[in-house]
This record gives structure tokens, C-alpha cells and sequence, in this order.
């Protein structure tokens, strides 16, 4: 799937280029959050088709526009 703002070379990217580079979007929106956590919610971001199919750029930003599940908030109390 690809979009006005996939560009060529993100169509080529491997796993590893699109992992970091919105690894690296989700750092610019959370920078308190611990690098290797948000590496490793990039990698089940590319596990999925649905997210694999947008720029990583795009994937993370559509990702926390989400928000957080209300179901979330009651399995903290």
C-alpha cells in the first residue's frame, strides 16, 4: 500500500531502516520513554500489515492518534 507521502525509497526500506525510523518519530513525541521500549513497539508496528503498508513516519503518528484503550486505564487500578 502506498500513499502520497511514501516515497521510493521507504517502498525499499527493510524492517531494521523502517523499525528505527519510527522508533525514532515515536522518540520526537514521547522523549521520555525508554528508547529500546519504543524500538520494540516499532517492531510489532511492522509485524502488522496494517501499519507495515504506511511510511514509519505515518505508522507512528496514526499509531498515537489511537490513543490510549479505555479497557487500559482499568488495568491499572
Amino acid at each position: 500500500m502506498t500513499n502520497r507521502w511514501t516515497s521510493s525509497h521507504e517502498l525499499n526500506m527493510n524492517a531494521a531502516e523502517w523499525t528505527w525510523k519510527c522508533a525514532e518519530r515515536l522518540h520526537e513525541q514521547w522523549p521520555r520513554v525508554d528508547r529500546a521500549d519504543l524500538e520494540h513497539l516499532a517492531e510489532a508496528l511492522h509485524a502488522e500489515d496494517r501499519w507495515r503498508g504506511l511510511a514509519p513516519d505515518e505508522a507512528a503518528l496514526e499509531w498515537l492518534r489511537q490513543g490510549i484503550p479505555a479497557d487500559a486505564s482499568s488495568a491499572r487500578a
